[in-house]
């Protein structure tokens, strides 16, 4: 890490960056841009609330991400949540209820957390939480969507709650999708995403980058595609490998170079959009931000994990505030040591040192 790097000042200023963009994204929309004007004024006193905390010694990540569900209704090829047997065909056992669900997003409001990802499974099957999230007004939800539900009444709930916005999971063209996440999801998905644009929805898409389809997902053609169909964020997930044999096509330094000279290229040619890369460049955050440094993940059971592609916990947020789940062990030991700042090959740091991380939790 550089010496005397700042975490809250890195994060702080990522979440400005972020809701000045969409800010920048929405202007040509009246509702949108009312509404983003009050979560601007909302996240900036929820970085009061952080700020103020890191004065005390107690560091609170403006990002949480959330699985609501174990189950989802697509098979995709090399999911990572399958793999890890975080998503099942099993009916769900022992998930939290959207009273529990309910509570974290409250604690959340109060600690100064700005945003929380939905993820699964597919986090529209729990039609549930995602109405209890829509009553917390001052954090913004992404909902990362396969996009099959996004239809009648789910649309409807989008249109009353504009602090929801669905996240779709595109690889690239209709061949590139479909081949990973069965035929004829790519047409669903732009159906989607027309009846999104139609009724001045913002959303955005997730895509998974890879050695393989880098070039592709980062060419005029797929972005201006998106951006006429009124797309407003493009999240770039660098693959992370959940298996030896897939450690090929996680993204090296070159390919990490290339996506951040495209997105940097990308903000000033589409000023109406939002680029995200996530990890990022781990070497200006002073390495991974995961474990609570910059946002912790909270599976479908309750357990507190370092991150999805980490899924280890010793603490439950059943049995303990979500404050309390900050402060646990596991995530003490990853932060405080030089785990989540050493180098490593790509993907992530923290799968590359799972049997550290596991004898840490073990130990």
């Amino acid at each position: 890490m550089a010496e005397g790097f700042d975490i809250q000042k890195y994060m702080t200023e990522g979440v400005e960056r972020v809701v000045s963009d969409a800010l920048r994204a929405t202007l040509s929309d009246p509702v949108e841009s009312a509404w983003m004007l009050k979560f601007a004024s909302a996240s900036k006193k929820a970085s009061g609330k952080r700020a103020r905390a890191e004065k005390k010694g107690e560091h609170i990540p403006p990002f949480l991400i959330a699985s609501i569900t174990s189950s989802c209704n697509l098979h995709c090829a090399g999911c990572y949540s399958r793999c890890n047997h975080a998503t099942t065909d099993d009916a769900p056992v022992s998930q939290l209820t959207s009273e529990e669900w309910k509570n974290i997003f409250v604690e959340a409001d109060l600690l100064g957390v700005s945003f929380i990802l939905l993820a699964g499974g597919e986090p529209l099957l729990r039609r549930d939480v995602i109405e209890e999230a829509g009553k917390i007004r001052n954090i913004l939800f992404p909902i990362f969507t396969n996009g099959i539900f996004l239809q009648g009444s789910y649309l409807d709930l989008l249109q009353k709650n504009r602090n929801l916005v669905p996240v779709l999971s595109i690889e690239g063209d209709k061949e590139v999708t479909d081949s990973r996440r069965g035929k004829g999801v790519y047409d669903k998905l732009i159906t989607a995403m027309d009846e999104l644009y139609s009724r001045h929805l913002i959303f955005g898409v997730s895509v998974t980058v890879t050695k393989e389809n880098i070039r592709e997902v980062t060419s005029p053609d797929f972005i201006n595609s998106l951006h006429e169909k009124g797309c407003k964020l493009v999240l770039f997930v660098e693959f992370v490998p959940v298996t030896e044999e897939s450690s090929d096509l996680a993204p090296g330094d070159a390919e990490r170079d290339l996506l951040k000279e495209f997105i940097d290229h990308a903000r000033r040619a589409y000023a109406d959009m939002v680029f995200v890369s996530f990890p990022g460049d781990e070497k200006s955050s002073g390495g991974c931000i995961a474990a609570g440094r910059g946002f912790f993940h909270i599976n479908s059971h309750g357990g507190a994990e370092p991150c999805p592609f980490s899924p280890y916990s010793d603490v439950n947020v059943r049995d303990t505030s979500l404050r309390e789940a900050m402060r646990s062990k596991l995530f003490a030991a990853l932060t405080e040591g030089d785990y989540l700042k050493d180098d490593h090959q790509g993907g992530c740091v923290l799968y590359e040192k799972r049997a550290e991380v596991e004898r840490l939790l073990n130990g």
